[in-house]
């Protein structure tokens, strides 16, 4: 049960008109009943056993006085007009509750549709704002497949849980509450027997329904590794094709897809269960029901007539089908408290990267960035390992070495994608902890070695990162960048949308534009992480010169792998194995004759080449 209020906290902002959806359930619940009591005289005028009753009684709101007088207003009828025409009269009757029954049912699920859509919007928008907070360390860990899945097919199941929590809590139970209360008042014995029976058949449900959670559980899992596998298809088909990969991909997605077929069918025929057990279960009910009070109005042991006792079997009748949807709702739920642990890991997940409740506003860059004994491990495995420098106002900082250095963690540790492990990092002498994330980041710009560019367009891409960036600003930014001239030769020019990724563009392209977004941005402080080390040599040199642009009049921070785009650096730090191993300008690293010196050479032995 604890689940279903877990689920139900997320419909509390609703709450008006979660209460019109209930109070309309109750009023179609009133209805149907009301209709199906008029079985009672209009079998008794059918059959000729309906007593009459030629006074009324003072009205009161209990089931004896309406019924009096409603029997009274039926003699009245009978006696001018006719037992047809009291039979027309109920029929009528029979009509118009049936009518404001149906009408209120509409008008509960006309109210229960913005809960339904709005719970999910909420849910999915807390994953969203949740996904954006975590750290990067989160998503080297977890598989982006399932991750996707836990924001589509968990969420929708949840949708199905929280409809089936709402009537589980408010229509079925007020429903079978209002039932059982008029077949109390109708014979007490039959209905206390039949209280004993239905608990029964309840555990029988329960227990049929207790694996389905975790089966559900690892169900979703599943469809989470099938969604990864489609993503790394999409990522690398390509390399697919290149190494006749097809049909070794394709056993493998059928094997796990086939396997999630055979847990699903499992899956879904307990969950078919449900209604059939529970209907089948309440027809025994309804027959030992039959035969006990069929029993108890032949040998004259009841007050019943034999009219209310048939109205008794169809309203009891009647009681099936919400006991049924409740057996239906307990498996639904049962089923989405799966998706809900599985989302509740995302939403439950450690930011890590927390802002000091008293942090500073920090807008401008001063005088200098300074590493100070900085060490870093991931889990169990040290990265970096006191890490000490200083970059000034202006300067040009580069960081080499080979690959697995340390060289990209150390630019990681500036904006707060990771915290450090030991040490402090300061800028202009304050801690990066005490100073607001979004200030801290502010102040930088970031071009990495894989250009992330989004599914849209050239001018979207570009202001990205600057919000109200006028026209003029952007093709600024795109001239800075050498972006221009390409992005004039298309169509709809800054308005063309470039593909998934930039999938329409070159490799260089999307450099120049993610340069181009970070010209735009204007920071003080620049991280490049091997901006040209993936490109051709023509596209390198478009890219060198954006870069040289973007870098004039700032602080840098380059991550380099050919070293001669940083032999103008001020200040070239060598990395190996976490540690900083040599450091000085071009020509000092070249004389010390150490690792710098023996990157280089291999670098201009490969050119020579």
């Amino acid at each position: 049960m604890k689940h279903i209020f877990i689920l139900l906290k997320f419909v509390k902002k609703y709450w008006i008109k979660a209460l019109l959806n209930g109070i309309f359930n109750i009023l179609g619940s009133l209805f149907g009943l009301f209709s199906l009591t008029m079985a009672i005289p209009f079998l008794g005028i059918l059959f000729g056993t309906q007593d009459r009753v030629y006074n009324a009684v003072p009205f009161e709101l209990s089931y004896k006085s309406i019924q009096h007088n409603f029997n009274y207003f039926l003699t009245q009828q009978i006696e001018k007009h006719g037992e047809a025409h009291a039979l027309l009269i109920i029929a009528i009757i029979v009509v118009i509750t049936s009518f404001l029954k149906n009408a209120c049912v509409f008008t509960a699920n006309y109210f229960m549709a913005p809960i339904r859509n709005g719970v999910i919007q909420d849910i999915r928008n807390r994953l969203y704002r949740k996904i954006l907070q975590l750290p990067l360390s989160y998503f080297t860990n977890e598989k982006k497949g399932d991750i996707i899945t836990r924001m589509s097919n968990d969420v929708q199941e949840i949708e199905w849980s929280i409809m089936s929590s709402i009537e589980l809590i408010i229509r079925d139970p007020i429903t079978i509450l209002i039932y059982l209360t008029t077949l109390l008042i109708m014979s007490y014995q039959l209905t206390l027997f039949a209280l004993v029976l239905i608990p029964l058949s309840t555990l029988l449900i329960g227990r049929v329904g207790r694996t389905l959670r975790s089966q559900s559980g690892h169900g979703q899992r599943r469809i989470g590794n099938i969604v990864s596998v489609v993503e790394e298809t999409l990522n690398g088909i390509k390399i697919i094709k290149a190494f006749n990969a097809e049909e070794k991909m394709r056993r493998r997605f059928e094997h796990m897809n086939n396997f999630y077929t055979q847990l699903m069918n499992k899956v879904f025929r307990r969950r078919y269960l449900a209604s059939p057990l529970s209907e089948f279960l309440g027809t025994v009910v309804l027959v030992i029901i039959m035969y006990f009070g069929g029993s108890l109005v032949l040998n004259n042991q009841t007050n019943m007539s034999s009219q209310q006792f048939i109205a008794y079997l169809i309203i009891f009748s009647q009681v099936i089908n919400p006991a049924k949807a409740l057996s239906q709702a307990y498996y639904n739920i049962q089923k989405g408290a799966a998706s809900y642990d599985r989302i509740k890991k995302i939403l439950d997940a450690d930011i890590i990267i927390y802002e000091d409740p008293n942090a500073i506003e920090k807008t401008s860059f001063d005088k200098e960035i300074e590493f100070r004994n900085v060490s870093f491990k991931y889990e169990n495995e040290i990265i970096l390992k006191n890490i000490s420098f200083t970059i000034k106002k202006g300067q040009m900082v580069a960081l080499v070495g080979p690959s697995g250095a340390g060289k990209s963690t150390i630019a990681d540790l500036i904006p707060r994608f990771y915290d450090v492990t030991d040490g402090e990092i300061l800028i202009d002498g304050i801690n990066i902890k005490k100073i607001k994330i979004k200030d801290l980041r502010n102040l930088m710009g970031i071009v990495t070695q894989e250009p992330v560019l989004f599914n849209d367009t050239f001018y979207k891409n570009i202001a990205f990162g600057k919000e109200n960036a006028t026209y003029e600003e952007i093709i600024n930014a795109a001239k800075i960048s050498n972006s221009y001239d390409f992005i004039m030769e298309y169509p709809n020019r800054f308005h063309t949308n470039i593909g998934e990724g930039g999938s329409k563009l070159s490799g260089g392209q999307r450099q120049r534009i993610s340069i181009a977004r970070a010209v735009l941005k204007n920071p003080p402080i620049l991280i490049l992480d091997e901006a040209t080390s993936s490109l051709d040599t023509e596209s390198e040199r478009l890219v060198q010169d954006a870069i040289e642009n973007l870098m004039k009049n700032r602080t840098s921070l380059v991550i380099a792998h050919r070293l001669s785009t940083v032999v103008n650096a001020d200040l070239i730090l060598v990395i190996n194995n976490g540690e900083i191993v040599e450091r000085g300008t071009h020509e000092e690293l070249l004389a010390q004759n150490g690792l710098y010196r023996k990157l280089h050479d291999l670098q201009n032995q490969h050119v020579v080449v």
